[in-house]
């Protein structure tokens, strides 16, 4: 298997920080508690509401989890260590950093995670 370069995906990984630290900036209000002042706003309008915020905050969550899945792969990246599966230690395949430069698991690993104990 070639050796992975890690400089190869490191801007990838910048880039795409940026983005979701934009995206949210500008989607924190839609996170935000919902007014439920029934002589201002229906209930078909509140529950609309509360569905939007709901999907909003379950977004939010998973950009901060990408945000540190993206901060743990340039960390690793600035280890030395980026391109190996961090619970087996074997190299990760490159098809798979090239969907997800993020990767932490090879796919031995992720797979068996998946699958969970037993």
């Amino acid at each position: 298997m070639a050796e992975i370069d890690p400089r190869r995906y490191e801007q990838r990984l910048i880039d795409r920080r940026a983005e979701l630290i934009s995206v949210a900036e500008t989607a924190d209000e839609a996170a935000n508690t919902v007014e439920l002042d029934q002589t201002r706003v229906g209930r078909l309008s509140r529950m609309d509401a509360l569905q939007q915020q709901a999907m909003s905050q379950e977004s939010q969550r998973r950009r901060t989890e990408e945000l540190s899945r993206i901060a743990q792969a340039l960390s690793r990246i600035k280890a030395d260590e980026y391109g190996f599966c961090v619970e087996c230690g074997e190299a990760i395949a490159e098809n798979r950093l090239a969907v997800d430069p993020a990767q932490p698991l090879c796919i031995g690993c992720a797979s068996a995670l998946e699958k969970g104990p037993g």
